[in-house]
C-alpha cells in the first residue's frame, strides 16, 4: 500500500433540517470513512504530490477527486454522484484471498467503487454483486471500500475478508480491517489515532449535526507536511450541494451545486 490519507464522510441531511446533518461517513487515507444516517458526504484527501497527480473534477452528475492512472485518465475512486451515491477506496495491507485473477466470477474493488460513483450501478446492485461475486484487488493495489446512498445505507467491503451492510447511527472505516481487525493489526502505524479520534467525536453528536460540525471532524484528523490533506469536502443530499476546502484552508469553503 502506498500511503495516501483521505478522510471521507457522508452526511445525510433530513428534510426540514435547515442545514443540520443526520448521517456521516468519514474516511482517512490512511483513511477513515464514516456515515451518520442523514444526508451529506465529506472527504479529506491526503496525498504526496510527488507520487500522485490529482485534481478536483466537477461534472453535471459527479463531484470527485480525480486520480491520474497509468491509462492517462483521471479516475473517480473518491466521490459523489448527483443521485446520492458516495464511494471511497482505502488502501489496506493486502491478503492472498483477494489477489487479482482474471475471471468472470470476480470483480475488482476499484471497478465496483467507480461504477457506483458513476451511478452505473445502484446500492442494491452493489450489494447483490458482493453477495454473488468474489471481490478482488486491482492488479496494482490492495484496497477496501465504503459505499453509501442517500438513504443512509452503508456497505463496507473488504476483499478477501467479506462485507458488511449496516444502517447505524454512524459507520466508520479506516485503512485497517474493520471486519477482522486482528488481520491488519500488526500494520497499524504507531501513533495513528485518527480512527479513534473520529469515532469519539462522531459518538458525541446527535441529530443536530451540521455541515460545520462535519468540517470540524475532518479538520481534527487532517494531515500536514508531506502527506498533507489536499482536499476536504462535505456533501449535503438535502441541498444536493458539495462544500469543499483545499490544502487545509478550512476558512475558505468553496461550493458546488449539482
Amino acid at each position: 500500500i502506498t500511503l495516501i490519507f483521505s478522510v471521507m464522510f457522508s452526511l445525510l441531511l433530513p428534510k426540514g433540517s435547515q442545514g443540520k446533518v443526520g448521517k456521516i461517513v468519514i474516511t482517512v487515507f490512511i483513511m477513515i470513512s464514516f456515515i451518520l444516517p442523514f444526508k451529506a458526504n465529506g472527504f479529506n484527501f491526503d496525498i504526496d504530490l510527488s507520487v500522485w497527480d490529482h485534481t478536483v473534477i466537477t461534472e453535471e452528475n459527479r463531484f470527485y477527486i480525480g486520480i491520474k492512472m497509468p491509462d492517462g485518465l483521471y479516475h473517480s475512486f473518491h466521490g459523489i454522484n448527483k443521485n446520492g451515491n458516495v464511494g471511497t477506496l482505502l488502501y489496506v495491507h493486502g491478503n492472498e484471498n483477494a489477489r487479482y485473477i482474471e475471471s468472470e466470477d470476480c470483480i475488482t474493488i476499484s471497478e465496483l467503487t467507480e461504477k457506483f460513483i458513476k451511478a452505473e450501478i445502484s446500492f442494491d446492485k452493489a450489494l447483490d454483486i458482493v453477495k454473488k461475486k468474489k471481490i478482488i484487488y486491482a492488479p496494482d493495489a490492495t484496497m477496501q471500500a465504503m459505499l453509501s446512498d442517500k438513504k443512509g445505507r452503508v456497505l463496507i467491503i473488504e476483499p478477501g475478508i467479506g462485507y458488511r451492510y449496516e444502517q447505524e447511527n454512524f459507520s466508520l472505516i479506516t485503512n485497517y480491517s474493520i471486519l477482522k481487525p486482528d488481520i491488519t493489526k500488526p500494520y497499524i502505524v504507531s501513533g495513528d489515532t485518527r480512527y479513534e479520534v473520529a469515532k469519539k467525536l462522531l459518538a458525541g453528536y446527535d441529530k443536530d449535526f451540521s455541515v460545520n460540525d462535519a468540517f470540524k471532524v475532518l479538520k481534527s484528523v487532517s494531515q500536514k507536511d508531506l502527506w498533507a490533506t489536499r482536499v476536504s469536502f462535505v456533501y449535503s443530499t438535502e441541498k444536493n450541494k458539495v462544500y469543499y476546502v483545499l490544502n487545509n484552508d478550512f476558512s475558505n469553503v468553496f461550493e458546488f451545486q449539482f
